[in-house]
């Protein structure tokens, strides 16, 4: 019988100002435009879509379970632009029906360079959601669910039961995603595989009309589940879908809001959370992923943020960085949120399946553009935390 779990990702980037070399008592980041957007997605997204589950929540009760990832970034401006949103989650929260997962405090790049920073920001995230939910995550959730055996064992070192990250072909060949795996290297950790074909007929397919399966109901949905085999089918996807990615004029709020209610019609299929999930099941088999993979494009790789030369060079400068800001911490924040992962995502020059979705958040006209102005506050700050050597 498997269990049905549904995952969503929470996040916005703090964007940056435009910065020139001549640039001066300019902030690097650019409340303006960060403040507008994140109000945008708060009206078209996230309040609604919580009201939705919460009406969910409170018709179905304790059947019906859901996860998030909330980023540190993300909730620094729910605190900043709209103390609604938060309030709209910790009203999630207290349903006791929802779980948080943990992750990098900046949605960054960490694990690729810095156990230690990579670990910090662990922490961080941990501290914000202790403080905000009074909740303690036990599962973990990389940044675009980067991962391979060495991010695993530092994740099983710092105690968690899980890990998630893609379910794809390359790293399971044959074998399913709807079961739990065991990290090579790793004793007590296992890892959640986001069944990706799934979770992306309603994430990216949901409103193609060229799509064979158009339109996309919930007892169609539902039926494809029940004819899944497994201890777990777990839909992972930001959470910007619902009315952002997807509009409400789609239909996606009336899928999310009967999709449940379908699901809890076959008897083979519950909800349950992903700690539950590691609860209530055993790991089949062990999968071996030396290299990184995450849960972007066709390569699932990092190819994402550091394929082409201009990210490749603003990765090294950044890194550069973090023994002269560790000795000058009061530039760690910003130095900190020039890791977001979108930052080198805006610098991408490569063709993606999924393009189109980025493109709402992408504050630049060209990745070259992208890169100049990121290389001109990296130069500034190289400038500030130098001088006071």
């Amino acid at each position: 019988m498997p269990s049905v779990c549904f995952y969503f990702q929470v996040h916005q980037p703090i964007r940056l100002n435009k910065f020139t070399i001549f640039s001066e008592n300019i902030p690097y980041f650019d409340d303006y435009t960060n403040k507008k957007i994140f109000e945008r997605v708060a009206k078209k997204c996230y309040l609604p879509t919580n009201q939705s589950l919460l009406d969910l929540i409170d018709d179905i009760g304790k059947k019906f379970r859901i996860a998030f990832s909330l980023t540190g970034v993300f909730l620094e401006q729910c605190l900043k632009y709209s103390p609604e949103v938060l309030g709209s989650f910790k009203q999630l929260s207290n349903t006791g029906n929802v779980e948080f997962l943990s992750e990098t405090y900046y949605h960054s790049l960490a694990a690729l360079f810095s156990t230690e920073e990579f670990k910090e920001q662990i922490a961080l995230h941990n501290s914000l959601i202790t403080k905000l939910f009074n909740r303690r995550a036990t599962i973990f959730r990389n940044s675009e669910a980067m991962y391979s055996n060495d991010i695993a064992k530092i994740i099983e070192n710092l105690g968690y039961a899980g890990i998630i990250t893609e379910g794809h072909e390359k790293i399971l060949s044959w074998h399913s995603p709807n079961y739990l795996y065991r990290p090579k290297g790793c004793e007590k950790t296992v890892a959640l595989l986001r069944n990706y074909k799934l979770s992306d007929d309603i994430g990216f397919r949901f409103s193609d009309k060229g799509w064979k399966e158009h339109p996309l109901t919930s007892d169609k949905y539902a039926n494809w589940l029940s004819a899944c085999e497994g201890d777990c089918i777990n839909i992972f996807m930001d959470y910007e879908t619902f009315g952002e990615h997807q509009w409400k004029e789609t239909g996606i709020f009336d899928f999310l809001k009967t999709l449940p209610y379908e699901i809890l019609k076959h008897e083979n299929l519950d909800f349950k959370t992903p700690s539950e999930i590691i609860a209530s099941n055993k790991p089949i088999g062990v999968i071996d992923v030396p290299e990184i993979i995450s849960w972007a494009d066709v390569q699932r790789d990092a190819s994402a943020w550091l394929e082409n030369d201009m990210q490749k060079y603003a990765f090294r400068e950044m890194v550069k960085l973090e023994k002269l800001i560790q000795k000058n911490r009061n530039l760690l924040h910003v130095w900190r949120l020039l890791q977001t992962s979108d930052h080198f995502y805006y610098m991408c020059t490569k063709w993606f399946a999924d393009g189109d979705v980025h493109k709402y958040f992408n504050p630049y006209d060209s990745p070259y553009d992208a890169f100049i102005n990121y290389m001109n506050i990296l130069q500034d700050i190289k400038r500030r935390v130098s001088r006071k050597k």
